[in-house]
């Protein structure tokens, strides 16, 4: 594997504020100082030059203003989703929201009531049903069914579980943290599902940019006969690792559910961060593009090396990961139980990671690990699981 000075080179992120380091041993007790952080789902490379010289522009500028003609950015965005995914949007559907997870918060408030059910294939990211409880909807997990490593979606039990009660389904796609890139079929199923049963189907594609070599990320608004009740959500912040600029788009092609989020963005007084659209307008470019392939060329070779390290382990096993930078990895065979693999990860590999059961049914024996990492790191961390699980070889 070739060295990439972009993304070879480790930055030391603790004491920045960074809650991917400075908050891991509060959360799961392992230490800074000689653990390696793969929780959090941002990365610890440096955005592309390009991004960074947008905020150095405004800092040169000296004035920090409110954020007026947003045609550049608007363009951008249609310039991106046209050029790398073949997707030709109005520029009037764009709603603007502070990162996805607010824009998931938006979509509930705004296409939901309150004790309405709201549908996850589940396991999923987490903040999804957090948001749901928290605004006084109903989360109904539809369990996705694990076919030999490989998630499936079983539309005749999603079928059977529906009452009447739902109202909303939010997908997410490529999936995390399962790591599917889903088929056209796949796709076409979803539609058909959410036309069955009158729901409004939100499509989060935040990790849509992030796909390994030989796959092929196929947008929700590809799917024929959805648009009057499609949501889609994407962002710069995952693919160019600005998640702190909390910035993400609500894209929504029906006039007539525009209109309803529109109300609902304008009672409750939401405008954008500026350096989020400065950032985001920077990043949609040729540079951010040639940046994003080299990404995941350097991501492909970190998950062909923690995979063979992991998939070394008797009774581990990492499920193929097609998109994203999440690492989903099975404990099931090692006969374990999920107190015991968490405790030798974390205490004696000392490596913080995501726990399988926060992503709903379906996640109680896995651990999430991001890689999104220097690969000399990756070593380590497969070097450590290797020796905390050295019984089992």
């Amino acid at each position: 594997m070739n060295a990439d000075p972009r993304f070879d080179t480790i930055i030391d992120r603790r004491g920045s504020h960074c809650v991917k380091w400075d908050g891991m041993e509060k959360i799961y007790g392992v230490s800074p100082d000689d653990g390696l952080s793969m929780w959090v789902a941002d990365m610890d490379f440096k955005p592309p030059q390009c991004v960074l010289d947008a905020v150095q522009g405004q800092v040169d500028h000296g004035i920090m203003g409110y954020f007026g003609d947003d045609s550049k950015y608007r363009a951008a965005i249609q310039w991106w989703m046209s050029t790398r995914h073949g997707w030709d949007l109005d520029p009037a559907s764009i709603f603007t929201t502070h990162g996805l997870v607010n824009g998931t918060g938006m979509c509930v408030d705004a296409f939901t009531k309150p004790g309405d059910g709201v549908v996850l294939f589940t396991p999923v990211y987490h903040a999804f049903a957090r948001v749901i409880e928290a605004a006084d909807r109903t989360v109904v997990e539809c369990p996705l069914v694990n076919t030999n490593g490989t998630y499936e979606m079983d539309f005749d039990a999603y079928d059977a579980q529906m009452t009447g009660n739902e109202s909303l389904l939010i997908l997410c796609s490529p999936h995390n943290p399962g790591g599917r890139v889903w088929s056209r079929a796949e796709l076409e199923g979803v539609a058909a599902f959410a036309q069955r049963h009158d729901l409004i189907l939100v499509s989060d594609e935040i990790h849509h940019d992030l796909v390994m070599p030989g796959h092929t990320h196929i947008p929700m608004t590809a799917i024929d006969g959805i648009t009057d009740r499609l949501v889609m959500m994407t962002a710069t912040t995952k693919t160019f690792n600005i998640a702190g600029s909390h910035s993400g788009n609500v894209i929504i092609p029906d006039e007539t559910l525009r209109a309803k989020f529109a109300g609902r963005m304008a009672a409750l007084g939401l405008s954008p961060n500026s350096f989020g659209l400065f950032m985001a307008t920077a990043a949609y470019s040729p540079e951010g593009a040639t940046w994003v392939d080299g990404l995941c060329t350097y991501l492909d070779g970190n998950r062909k090396l923690f995979d063979a390290g992991i998939n070394a382990i008797p009774g581990l096993k990492s499920m193929d990961m097609a998109a994203t930078y999440l690492s989903w990895v099975d404990f099931e065979d090692t006969g374990m139980a999920m107190s015991e693999f968490t405790a030798r990860v974390q205490e004696k590999a000392r490596i913080a990671v995501n726990h399988g059961p926060t992503f709903g049914k379906g996640g109680e024996r896995f651990l999430r690990f991001n890689i999104a990492m220097p690969r000399a790191q990756i070593q380590q961390a497969v070097d450590r699981m290797a020796e905390a699980f050295s019984d089992l070889q």
